[in-house]
């Protein structure tokens, strides 16, 4: 039978990173492809632990539907690390949602008619590409200099476009880990303020610091709930949980509550009391320690392979944090056309040009550090550097 789909089934696209993982899966490929944390790191003990004291402890209740906007003792432990970070927050600022990707769906739901305009950076995170181009929004870069963000210029484009909302990820972003400097961050809090357009602040990475001190979150310098900020714990408990939050205003979670409520009703009861166990039982300050002295360890190899085997043949950035490293080749170079060639030697990528909205990116990759084993980064920078010679 041949259904009539909605217009905006139009603007739906497969993600290709999710798509390339299907090949990567197999074992003797070394994928630089998914943004996947290590799984030996998972706290696979704890975990089992947490749920097995959870539901047996008698309470029939953690099987039962709870409330849209999340488990109060969670929002309460969750608050009180957004205020250790700065950022000015009670439980009732808090909004339990399915991962912080279902976050990114409801405030578009939310905020997104066809055609307005999303500003966000560019090279910029694909599943929120994809989540904002499910609700038919048109896209316009952030602009930026040599320096950083440039201030003129986006106030211009505010002006021209007047985007409904600004979507940034400004620490250790994902795909080129970059982070936003203390002053673009007010920069872009003092020009969205004044136009009045709402900040997404996206940080799924912001606890994986290696090198230097933390730097706030644009949401502590909010005074008027002009920012929206995005927080989960797949990065640092495990991603197959699909447990996330947004800190908001009370009015923003008013309706964030009617919109989840159409969607699932609520975020798993039983997962979120497993994680408040976790949280009140376990130390995962020092947890998080562990994966970040892990991945580091990865990301100096890989930045010293990249040394090694590409030489001056590609440029690269030096990320402080996250799970990403940004190579840009020579213009000549295609990688969306190398790929094949790399996945026939049994090493993967990202190509750089999905993460764009508006073109570009052809001559870069993403590379990701987290997941692959040190050895397999040796290999596997070796085996893209022989295909680029071959090439």
């Amino acid at each position: 039978m041949q259904h009539t789909y909605a217009e905006r089934v139009n603007h739906m696209e497969n993600s290709a990173i999710r798509e390339l993982l299907k090949v990567t899966e197999q074992p003797h490929v070394i994928s630089f492809a998914g943004g996947l944390p290590a799984p030996e790191l998972f706290p696979l003990s704890e975990i089992r632990e947490s749920y097995t004291q959870v539901l047996g402890a008698g309470d029939h209740s953690v099987l039962q539907y709870g409330t849209t906007e999340g488990y109060l003792p969670l929002r309460e432990v969750i608050s009180a690390q957004m205020r250790a970070k700065g950022i000015q927050a009670e439980p009732e600022n808090i909004f339990l949602t399915n991962g912080s990707q279902q976050g990114l769906d409801l405030i578009a739901k939310l905020f997104i008619n066809p055609g307005d305009v999303v500003l966000l950076q560019s090279p910029s995170y694909l599943g929120a590409i994809q989540t904002f181009r499910s609700y038919q929004a048109n896209f316009k870069s952030i602009p930026t200099n040599g320096a950083g963000i440039d201030d003129i210029a986006l106030e211009l484009s505010i002006k021209l476009n007047r985007p409904k909302i600004i979507y940034l990820a400004p620490t250790y972003q994902n795909p080129t880990g970059t982070t936003f400097t203390i002053e673009e961050r007010k920069a872009v809090l003092r020009i969205a303020s004044k136009y009045g357009v709402p900040v997404l602040e996206d940080d799924p990475y912001g606890e994986l610091r290696y090198d230097g001190s933390a730097l706030p979150a644009i949401r502590s310098f909010s005074t008027e709930d002009e920012v929206i900020y995005l927080g989960t714990f797949s990065k640092t408990l495990a991603p197959g949980l699909r447990l996330g939050w947004i800190v908001g205003g009370k009015n923003l979670i008013d309706k964030l509550v009617v919109a989840k409520k159409g969607t699932d009703l609520h975020t798993s009861t039983l997962l979120q009391r497993a994680t408040h166990y976790y949280l009140t039982h376990f130390n995962a300050t020092e947890h998080i320690e562990t994966i970040r002295q892990a991945y580091k360890v990865r990301r100096d190899l890989m930045l010293n392979e990249l040394k090694e085997n590409f030489f001056d043949r590609a440029i690269w950035t030096e990320p402080n944090g996250g799970m990403f490293i940004w190579l840009t080749l020579p213009e000549r170079y295609d990688t969306l056309d190398l790929l094949p060639k790399a996945l026939a030697g049994n090493v993967a990528y990202v190509p750089g040009a999905h993460f764009f909205v508006n073109g570009g990116g052809c001559s870069s990759m993403r590379l990701n550090f987290s997941n692959p084993t040190p050895l397999q980064i040796k290999q596997g920078i070796k085996l893209l550097a022989n295909i680029l010679t071959i090439d």
